[in-house]
């Protein structure tokens, strides 16, 4: 039964149904924080084995993307579960203390795409852009400097007003009020001196040295939604990565 859906590239069975479900996530059959249906009725959906269907669902909770809950079902991960809305955040307490954060809105100023900024979100060089500046606070020390810069289109009505009453996790206020959810991000590291603007923002001297840290975050099909720089004061914090 499992034969017929096998396509001319040979992928295998498990992924043209992980294929399968995320078009569904992409159409919003099923929203983030809702349940999907079961194994049995998702077999049965795409004729398919259980054990086929299961092992697309293990690949997209690996991937963050859907959530096995013991008991309960599978349900779409969400930027609103304490779990993982602040999972792209890796500034941590050298100590491993819980701390509070906060973040301080600076600006928020429409824009238009440099070559760079189009080439990174995969949209026309001039194309309108939101870019919103922020500061982000621990236990009420300011410790990153964040530059975000998304497309205007998909995020209609953004205005610093928005992220002023949100103030919380930007990726929980993408999913939340404009139907966007990251699902995965790419980072690139480097040391870095302070300017001018940064330094005042973190009561730092000019040239202080801070952890520069560029983020593209990407939503469903692999689209780029977002880019930011996170400029980091790590003193007595670090970058924390957990490697599998």
């Amino acid at each position: 039964m499992d034969k017929q859906l096998v396509s001319p590239s040979y992928r295998p069975l498990y992924e043209q149904i992980k294929v399968m479900i995320t078009q569904s996530l992409i159409a919003g059959e099923w929203r983030p924080g809702e349940a999907i249906p079961s194994e049995f009725e998702l077999a049965a959906r795409y004729k398919v084995s259980q054990g086929t269907v299961r092992k697309a669902i293990d690949s997209l909770s690996a991937e963050n993307i859907l959530i096995r809950r013991q008991g309960k079902g599978t349900f779409v991960a969400t930027h609103n579960a304490d779990v993982i809305k602040l999972r792209f955040l890796r500034l941590t307490s050298v100590t491993g203390q819980k701390e509070l954060l906060q973040n301080q809105f600076i600006s928020c100023e429409k824009g238009k795409a440099n070559a760079y900024m189009a080439k990174t979100l995969q949209i026309k060089a001039g194309a309108s852009t939101i870019e919103i500046k922020r500061l982000l606070t621990f236990s009420g020390r300011p410790l990153i400097y964040d530059q975000i810069i998304v497309p205007a289109a998909p995020f209609k009505g953004l205005k610093g007003a928005k992220v002023e009453e949100w103030n919380g996790s930007m990726y929980s206020m993408y999913e939340s009020v404009f139907g966007v959810r990251m699902i995965r991000a790419e980072e690139r590291l480097k040391a870095v001196g302070a300017d001018r603007e940064t330094a005042n923002a973190l009561g730092l001297k000019e040239g202080f040295p801070l952890l520069s840290v560029e983020r593209v975050s990407f939503t469903y099909g692999d689209k780029p939604m977002e880019w930011r720089l996170g400029l980091c004061l790590t003193d007595d914090h670090h970058y924390l990565s957990e490697l599998e």
